[in-house]
């Protein structure tokens, strides 16, 4: 992954629009980098002006926010990782999920995907990018879908596959905030382990040693106590005996 450096001492001032999770924190960020921020600007008010308009708005009103935004910014972007830049001039997506009430040192070190129409555009994304404290990178617009989905299976999918660990947890009489205080450490060093070494060295567990037998018996617990989630267990099962073939090969 390429790092993109640029200056960043001329943005002096923005304009935020969207006053949700993204849009709160990355305000609250700005200010603290120095930058005069206006906003966040919720959906029908008057945007004020500013030289940079940045739109924290759900993917389907960002046209519309874009044309809103047109006479109050000189230049204006989205926030997005799935839409394309057609209608603003340049992209920014920090790959981070936010609360809304995040501390400004929530996006320091973090990757920050970037993508402008023109140099003025890609540098504005760099440098606001760098302000926050983030890592930009650029990021090819005929590769934008791929890229969210990285992120969205990262991130999304590992909350679906939580709450599901957590729902069969309960299935052996372990309470729904108990099981996440004793599951959350053995997630985290997983975590961690994938970071570091990748897949091969993160998977442990009954499906990488081979013991089928094991699986089954847990199979036939979630089929008992929650027999909708056998369809993604099994799925995953499939998916992670695939990983450890291929954890074989590598050796």
């Amino acid at each position: 992954m390429s790092i993109l450096r640029t200056p960043h001492s001329a943005l002096e001032s923005v304009t935020v629009v969207g006053p949700g999770r993204l849009g709160r924190s990355i305000a609250r960020a700005l200010r603290a980098a120095g930058v005069v921020v206006h906003g966040p600007v919720g959906r029908g008010e008057e945007i004020p002006d500013a030289p940079v308009v940045l739109l924290c708005v759900p993917d389907g009103e960002i046209a519309a926010a874009a044309h809103a935004a047109t006479a109050a910014g000189r230049m204006i972007g989205h926030t997005s990782g799935a839409v394309p830049i057609h209608d603003v001039d340049f992209g920014l997506h920090p790959l981070q999920t936010f609360t809304g009430g995040d501390d400004p040192a929530v996006f320091r070190g973090v990757a920050c995907a970037v993508a402008g129409r023109s140099d003025e555009a890609l540098e504005t994304a760099t440098g606001i990018a760098l302000l926050l404290g983030a890592r930009a990178f650029p990021l090819d617009e005929a590769h934008r879908a791929a890229y969210h989905a990285a992120a969205s299976v990262a991130a999304n999918f590992l909350v679906t596959i939580a709450d599901a660990a957590e729902r069969i947890a309960e299935t052996a009489g372990i309470p729904a905030k108990e099981a996440r205080l004793l599951l959350a450490p053995l997630v985290r060093r997983t975590v961690e382990n994938w970071a570091s070494g990748g897949p091969a060295t993160a998977l442990t567990g009954p499906i990488a040693r081979g013991d089928e037998e094991t699986v089954e018996r847990q199979r036939a617990a979630i089929s008992a106590g929650r027999p909708e989630l056998v369809p993604l267990f099994d799925e995953l099962c499939e998916a992670t005996r695939a990983l450890a073939r291929r954890k074989e090969h590598a050796t």
